[in-house]
């Protein structure tokens, strides 16, 4: 693992991370469950590529989206299933490897850490508790606390909270909804291909930087973050 840099001045004061595909290893699961649930109430199961697409909404956006035959009456019995399918899964799930050491080593350069995702709360806290990060992030909005990707509302309410201004915040996600996001509230970006968009979706979102692993990325923040 790389050495810290701890005497180079800061670029960013906060680094916002997506949370599914960027630190948790749960993109097929997610799409297999997508599938799962639009299958369970009739519709038109999306193909692997569409299902993943979804990735980083909000759940029902991205349920509808995937499943666009699917009419309004059934949204509440997807939404059911899709989490029926989730829960059978998620201890299935897990950071994928080298994001503990990644985030260790941000905290000790001082930057402050947070998490903008198109999980629920209690999903995201499930998961927080479940793989002992409850004191990584200094904060972190979920998708029904607040607008859903790419709206920047998320980014801008962490903003406001740590009182930091949009050139000192960096979003880190895998998908372009999450760069997107980033584009709206006037920050700064970095794509991960290793999540649910490969890095050909980016191009035209302007990341600082596109990571094809972990390890990329660790070594990117390091020098350049």
């Amino acid at each position: 693992m790389p050495a810290t840099n701890t005497t180079r001045p800061r670029r960013f004061d906060l680094i916002a991370f997506d949370w599914d595909g960027t630190l948790y290893d749960s993109t097929a699961i997610i799409a297999r469950c997508i599938q799962a649930a639009v299958r369970d109430v009739g519709g038109t199961v999306p193909s692997d590529k569409a299902a993943t697409y979804v990735i980083g909404l909000g759940l029902m956006q991205a349920l509808v989206h995937a499943a666009p035959d699917v009419p309004p009456e059934k949204h509440h019995d997807l939404g059911q299933r899709y989490r029926f399918h989730y829960a059978r899964h998620q201890d299935d799930l897990s950071l994928f490897d080298g994001v503990a050491p990644l985030l260790a080593d941000l905290r000790q350069r001082g930057h402050l850490l947070a998490v903008a995702t198109g999980k629920s709360r209690r999903g995201l806290d499930e998961a927080l508790h479940s793989v002992a990060l409850r004191g990584v992030f200094d904060g972190s909005r979920t998708a029904d606390q607040t607008a859903s990707k790419p709206h920047p509302l998320m980014l801008q309410e962490l903003m406001a909270e740590f009182d930091v201004a949009p050139q000192r915040l960096l979003l880190i996600g895998d998908t372009t909804h999450d760069l997107q996001m980033a584009v709206n509230a006037g920050c700064a970006s970095v794509g991960v291909s290793y999540g649910a968009h490969g890095p050909e979706a980016f191009q035209t979102l302007a990341p600082l930087f596109v990571a094809r692993s972990v390890r990329e990325l660790h070594d990117w923040l390091l020098q350049e973050a």
